[in-house]
């Protein structure tokens, strides 16, 4: 009799201890009774029926999962090797258990077909260049579809675009190429506004016969400076022209003097 008492004792108490579960803080427990969906309990210390109920734990922390390399051919037939880093976590954990087999699993499928389905429409330049708006379609993209999960996708960030080393050198050309055209652009730029300068100088000028003498004197000033150097001193046009002026008509006077001279030593023979 007392054999069967400590057994049945032994019995209870194995009974009462699976019973009883501790579940973390960062941990929850969907409760099945019978089959169905009963609950979802935690943390703390929960009790389930042996026999009747079964629990499933379910991690609520913040999963880091990395996306294998994909291969990728962009808009514009490039082939390159894509892969990523996903954030996400579990918010709803009766969703998490009766909606999909295994989250985990799925989740990271899902995101290797979104990757390369959203990377596939854009060109090279726009992996390269714009990966936070690429980063963002993909999370948008990949959280829509885990909803009905129960998962959060919290954040998708690009980490490598490999490119063949034959396109790694095209591109270095390319780039080499447009820094040569802004250059260019610049330089005309430049030529362009100094030319622009000098013919505002120019109409100034030309309008005010005293800037350009005040002009002239500045520049024979600055070559003064010099000691070394030798200053010939240009005539200016208008002074030519004067004195051709007085010469022409010092010669006609002259001659028209010579003239009366003549005739009046004629009359008187």
């Amino acid at each position: 009799m007392e054999t069967i008492l400590l057994i049945v004792g032994a019995a209870l108490v194995a009974l009462v201890a699976s019973a009883i579960r501790v579940l973390r803080e960062y941990e929850r427990g969907v409760i099945f009774q019978l089959g169905r969906f009963w609950s979802v309990k935690g943390p703390g210390l929960i009790l389930v029926i042996p026999l009747i109920q079964q629990m499933v734990r379910v991690d609520l922390r913040t999963v880091v999962m990395d996306v294998p390399s994909q291969d990728v051919i962009s808009k514009d037939n490039v082939s390159v090797g894509v892969n990523a880093v996903i954030y996400f976590r579990v918010v709803d954990p009766q969703r998490s258990v009766i909606n999909v087999e295994d989250f985990f699993a799925a989740t990271s499928q899902l995101a290797q077909t979104t990757l390369r389905s959203v990377l596939g429409k854009h060109d090279l330049d726009e992996m390269l260049q714009e990966r936070d708006r690429l980063n963002q379609d993909i999370q948008e993209i990949l959280d829509e579809h885990t909803d009905a999960w129960g998962v959060k996708v919290a954040n998708v960030e690009i980490k490598h675009v490999d490119v063949d080393e034959s396109m790694i050198r095209a591109i270095a050309q390319q780039a080499e190429a447009e820094r040569s055209r802004r250059a260019k652009i610049i330089h005309a730029e430049g030529e362009m506004q100094a030319a622009q300068k000098l013919q505002d100088a120019a109409n100034i000028l030309s309008q005010n016969s005293q800037a350009i003498q005040l002009r002239y004197l500045q520049t024979l000033q600055s070559i003064g400076q010099d000691q070394n150097s030798t200053v010939v001193f240009p005539v200016p046009l208008d002074m030519l022209n004067s004195m051709g002026d007085f010469l022409k008509k010092s010669t006609e006077k002259a001659a028209e003097g010579t003239s009366g001279n003549g005739g009046g030593t004629g009359t008187g023979g």
